[in-house]
């Protein structure tokens, strides 16, 4: 093997199976798990405002999936109202009632 100018690492534990933990390797992995600052969470994921209450209702008398249900409500940050006006406005345009 060749040597990169640094010494073997300083072996912590040797295990009966051959593997062993290095210490510069271990003070790495504490020092970014300690001391930087951690990732944002997904937007992917937020949390859900929505009340199971809500979301019931909306699926019963809006007839829509529960999945379209709990992202209507989570647009509106939970807000039933809100989001009761907006679906109702969307399918009032969309209900094709141009009859003359």
């Amino acid at each position: 093997m060749a040597s990169n100018g640094r010494g073997p690492p300083e072996v912590i534990v040797n295990f009966a199976d051959g593997q062993s933990y290095s210490r510069t390797k271990f003070d790495e992995l504490a020092r970014e798990g300690f001391f930087e600052p951690k990732p944002a969470a997904p937007k992917g994921k937020e949390v859900s405002h929505a009340k199971k209450d809500d979301i019931d209702y909306i699926v019963r008398e809006m007839e829509l999936s529960r999945a379209e249900a709990e992202r209507a409500l989570s647009e509106h940050a939970g807000d039933l109202q809100a989001t009761l006006r907006t679906l109702v406005c969307a399918n009032w345009g969309s209900s094709g009632s141009g009859g003359n």
